[in-house]
């Protein structure tokens, strides 16, 4: 815990910051929202205390801001985020939590065709400050409970779509969607709630929306990944540091819009990319990447852009049918995409 230095003999003053998981940077986000503005109001299934949500993020805020401002609503997405949609339209920042991202889909007329056209419809008469968090799954909440949707809604005019990797991205990301004037997409990776912790800044903080992080610089390939995939990209990272392969590892943290000045600089360097992502392959996320790339650096790059993503199936309960991509098949795939290993079968 890091905090302001004191003169000798005096108090040591508050701390700045403190070490937290994923979960915890964004109850300090949800917490930190309430205080500042009376507009924000949380809405979701079982998020009041006791309960506190199902993953715990908004453990606590009930009993601090209210029942009225964090409010636990039926089994019913459609209802949480149609009436956050009119809330927003009265004037409040709602965030509704739809407790598995797979749900959406039963909201997805009320976001799709509501949400993110009304300011567009109404010649910016009617903004739409709603945030909606939701959480995408690892293998072991199954088809139904794990599916990772955010490509179908890259293709939304209107909406952002964000995916944080660490606990100090989530807050301040999530914070950055709370006060937008437009509807905003939060997905939360289960994986990640839960990770080590990091010294998160106590303080009110925003990242910027469609703002990438670099977070390995390399000069033989960029590898541009988001979410979960970034740990598993970065392990990759450090295999293929030792074998003489240095890559540049990009952290998207928005999908919509996305980061393609930070991203064509750095393969503009390297001439090689690969986009790595657990969504399925077939018309997920890489491909609009790996279009861009391709158009705007053709003649410019070494070899075809890669496309890491997950298998073309539901996902598996089983653990050994994995279908996201895995550290092993990352430095496999970049390997011999540098000439450094032969091409997986």
């Amino acid at each position: 815990m890091s905090q302001t230095e004191a003169p000798a003999g005096q108090p040591t003053s508050q701390p700045t910051s403190k070490a937290m998981n994923t979960a915890a940077a964004l109850r300090n986000a949800l917490d930190i929202a309430l205080g500042l503005d009376e507009k924000v109001i949380l809405l979701g299934e079982d998020i009041a205390d006791p309960a506190g949500g199902v993953f715990k993020v908004t453990n606590g805020l009930s009993t601090k801001h209210g029942a009225h401002r964090v409010r636990t609503t039926p089994i019913a997405e459609q209802a949480i985020v149609g009436a956050s949609i009119g809330a927003a339209l009265g004037g409040y920042r709602p965030v509704a939590e739809i407790m598995f991202f797979d749900f959406v889909t039963v909201a997805m007329d009320q976001l799709v065709n509501h949400a993110a056209k009304l300011r567009y419809m109404t010649g910016g008469a009617t903004p739409v400050p709603l945030t909606v968090r939701t959480t995408v799954g690892s293998s072991r909440f199954g088809a139904q409970h794990a599916q990772e949707l955010e490509a179908w809604f890259m293709h939304v005019p209107g909406l952002k779509v964000v995916m944080p990797s660490t606990p100090s991205d989530a807050k301040g990301l999530l914070l950055s969607c709370i006060f937008d004037p437009d509807p905003c997409l939060f997905v939360e990776h289960s994986n990640l709630l839960f990770s080590p912790k990091e010294e998160v800044e106590l303080a009110d903080y925003r990242i910027p929306l469609g703002r990438a992080a670099v977070r390995r610089e390399g000069r033989d390939l960029t590898a541009i990944t988001y979410g979960a995939q970034v740990r598993t990209v970065l392990k990759a990272a450090e295999k293929l540091a030792e074998q003489g392969v240095e890559i540049e590892v990009i952290d998207l943290r928005t999908l919509s819009p996305w980061d393609s000045e930070t991203v064509l600089a750095s393969v503009a360097r390297t001439r090689r990319a690969a986009v790595v992502h657990s969504a399925t392959t077939t018309a997920g996320p890489g491909a609009e990447i790996a279009a861009v790339i391709s158009s705007e650096l053709f003649g410019g790059l070494d070899g075809p852009v890669l496309r890491l993503g997950g298998t073309d199936t539901p996902v598996p309960f089983a653990e050994s049918l994995v279908s996201v991509p895995t550290t092993a098949r990352v430095v496999a795939e970049i390997a011999a995409a540098v000439g450094a290993g032969p091409r997986p079968p």
